[in-house]
């Protein structure tokens, strides 16, 4: 008794469940990438908003480093707030309005969102400023007017030109106090080029820092320090032996002077706050609200539903052609050879229930063979060995005495049983892939010479003329022993199917890339029906002759194979009378 429902339920299962496991990793998936393009969406929305208040800060700093004051700063303000879409309020520390973008600002955060004071930046904000934490454009005093800068921006023009005619390279760098320097990946070509002037202070920097040294001394002699020399850039150099430019009181010293000088001419310190147009804050982050939350989950389970529902149905029909092809292998196994499936449509498992068909049919057909050859193959050893039998019991009971007569008949029917086995060996190692063959270079006319000098006899006793014409072009590579083997079968064959007077020829010749032999008689022929047979196991013309007369059935279908084992084919040409032409075919190598 064959059982189906075991198998079809287990299949069922792991389909709905393998379905269902799929559904739930999508619709997690699905939320997770729905969460993570929306949080994405809003970091960019804040990456923006970051960006623009940057922008805001860092043109605020550079309004308060070239204004004394924040007197005229309102038009800078609304043009950064129209820009960014941002609400821009500027106050005192103490709460003043000085400007915004704004007229009613309304109420301010608690906090600022950053202390603009272009003597005190705030390193985390990345903009760049000087150790001592004073921004490089809070140039003050150190500014070069108009005639100064010219004749420098003069000075450095004629050096770049210098120097590009020596190295081919050079930029003029203009600092934030208007000072041009010419910049060069090799600084010899700038003594060369006489570039010293352009490291000199102006008459303006000089007073500047005349003036900046003389508060950083009257610093350093308020806490005994030796009194410092100060050059461009700010360098110090100090007339006491244990004072050094990192000495703390040095270092505090210049930072207060610096800031003292530069007072004067920068904006005092502002707090400045960046804020929605809203009343309402935006959202800091993501959120799903326990309606939205109850939404997604209904839709989840939905979608599950569908999910199972369908797979069970789709999982019906994909099981119920693998139940028939199950129970027809069944069948088959059981010794049912019969047993076929039907087939419907065009899918992948009408496509399986064809194959299986087309197996289970090439089985019969192999099957059929093989108890027809081993019915042939009892046949063929049962002749030679009741011969055998009765003739040693003819000795035994004393009927007959073993001569030299009844030896020799003894020896040709164990000699048959041998080329039976033989040939049944061969045909066995084809089968198992398992026939080699060794090619070597040869000659073909010494190989054709042994051909006919062992068929000589047989066809002199037949009557029959073999001729072996000498081959043109005898260098060939092929295995000799499995190569003779085939020509002696064809040889063999033909000898036996052609009558007396007739003859037998084999010719050896190249065409293009392939070695070709044909082996050619003038005997009976074959019927035209029956040439796609002629290679068969076992197959005669006449199947009522013996061995004797029409041979074992087995010489051709050796020859087929070593001919498929050269990499090459075997074919035969014939009409009834006027004889046959069997044509070897294989690769020159």
């Amino acid at each position: 008794m064959i059982l189906h429902h075991p198998m079809r339920r287990s299949l069922l299962l792991r389909l709905v469940a393998v379905s269902a496991l799929v559904a739930v990793f999508a619709i997690a998936a699905t939320a997770w990438l729905a969460a993570r393009t929306t949080s994405g969406a809003l970091e960019q929305e804040q990456g923006q908003v970051f960006a623009d208040d940057g922008t805001i800060y860092q043109g605020l700093l550079a309004y308060a480093a070239g204004h004394p004051n924040w007197q005229d700063v309102g038009a800078t303000i609304r043009s950064y707030a129209e820009k960014t879409g941002r609400r821009v309020t500027l106050t005192t520390p103490q709460g003043r309005l000085i400007a915004g973008s704004d007229p009613d600002p309304g109420r301010l955060p608690d906090h600022p969102s950053v202390v603009i004071d272009p003597l005190s930046v705030d390193p985390g904000l990345g903009v760049l400023s000087t150790p001592d934490r004073i921004d490089p454009d809070a140039v003050g005093p150190y500014a070069l007017p108009p005639s100064e800068r010219d004749a420098l921006l003069r000075d450095a023009q004629g050096v770049l030109r210098c120097v590009r005619q020596e190295t081919g390279l050079g930029t003029i760098e203009i600092s934030p106090n208007g000072h041009p320097r010419v910049s060069v990946p090799d600084p010899t070509s700038l003594a060369r080029c006489r570039a010293s002037s352009l490291e000199e202070p102006t008459e303006t920097e000089r007073t500047a820092l005349h003036r900046l040294g003389d508060l950083v001394n009257a610093c350093l002699g308020r806490n005994d320090r030796a009194s410092a020399a100060v050059q461009l850039p700010l360098g110090w150099s100090f007339d006491g032996p244990t004072t050094s430019a990192t000495d703390p009181t040095v270092v505090n010293c210049v930072t207060s002077a610096r800031r003292e000088q530069l007072t004067p001419y920068v904006a005092p310190a502002a707090w400045l706050y960046i804020t929605e147009n809203g009343s309402d804050p935006p959202p800091s982050g993501f959120t799903l609200s326990t309606e939205n939350q109850l939404r997604l989950a209904v839709v989840a389970a939905v979608i599950l539903v569908l999910t199972v529902i369908v797979t069970g149905l789709a999982s019906l029909r994909l099981i119920r052609p693998l139940r028939a092809l199950t129970g027809a292998a069944q069948r088959i196994g059981a010794g049912e050879t019969g047993a076929r499936v039907r087939v419907k449509g065009k899918d992948e498992i009408a496509r399986l229930a064809r194959a299986f068909n087309d197996m289970a049919v090439a089985r019969e057909r192999l099957e059929s063979a093989r108890k027809a050859m081993v019915g042939d193959v009892a046949h063929e050893l049962r002749t030679p060995l009741a011969t055998i039998r009765g003739w040693l019991e003819a000795v035994q009971d004393g009927l007959s005495t073993m001569d030299g007569e009844l030896v020799a008949s003894l020896l040709e029917e164990a000699v048959h049983l041998q080329h039976i086995v033989d040939d049944l060996q061969d045909l066995a190692l084809a089968d198992a892939g398992a026939l080699r063959v060794h090619p070597e270079p040869i000659d073909a006319n010494a190989l054709l010479a042994q051909l006919a000098a062992a068929h000589a006899a047989r066809a002199e006793t037949a009557g029959l003329r073999l001729s072996v014409p000498p081959v043109p072009d005898p260098a060939i590579t092929a295995d000799p022993v499995r190569l003779r083997q085939a020509l002696d079968n064809l040889v063999s064959n033909a000898v036996r199917h052609t009558a007396a007077g007739g003859s037998v020829t084999v010719t050896g010749s190249r065409d293009r890339a392939d070695v070709v032999f044909e082996v050619t008689d003038t005997g009976i022929g074959i019927d035209p029906g029956d040439l796609p047979h002629v290679f068969d196991r076992f197959w005669r013309a006449d199947p009522s002759r013996s061995r004797s007369s029409g041979g074992s059935g087995l010489g051709l279908a050796i020859v087929r194979n070593l001919a498929e084992a050269h990499g090459g084919t075997v074919r035969a040409d014939s009409a009834p009378g006027r004889g046959t032409t069997f044509t070897l075919r294989f690769p020159a190598y």
